[in-house]
């Protein structure tokens, strides 16, 4: 099976700057692992959206999967408690590719 590859929204970028470095890093390796398996265990697909959410300790990471295309976007990533609240304020939310 051939890997997919991964693309960020640039808001995301935004997103990394306020993680401490700790969590960074294993934000980082928990999404670098989606290009082997886009759908791991324990990730959940966010009711009425095309969304996913993987967990990495107290952050979310937030992801559509487009299989046609082997590729995987990352909306959006914060922590627990912000993150969805963000997710419904967001209008641009829908549109991946920018």
């Amino acid at each position: 099976m051939a890997g997919y590859k991964i693309f960020f929204r640039r808001s995301v970028l935004k997103d990394l700057a306020k993680i401490p470095k700790n969590e960074l890093q294993r934000i980082i390796k928990k999404i670098e692992k989606l290009t082997h398996d886009p759908r791991p265990q324990g990730c959940e697909k966010i009711s009425g959206q095309d969304r996913f959410r993987i967990r990495q300790g107290n952050y979310r990471i937030i992801y559509s999967i487009q299989d046609d295309e082997l590729t995987i976007w990352v909306v959006k990533i914060g922590h627990r408690r912000e993150i969805y609240r963000k997710l419904g304020k967001d209008k641009s939310y829908g549109k991946i590719h920018e």
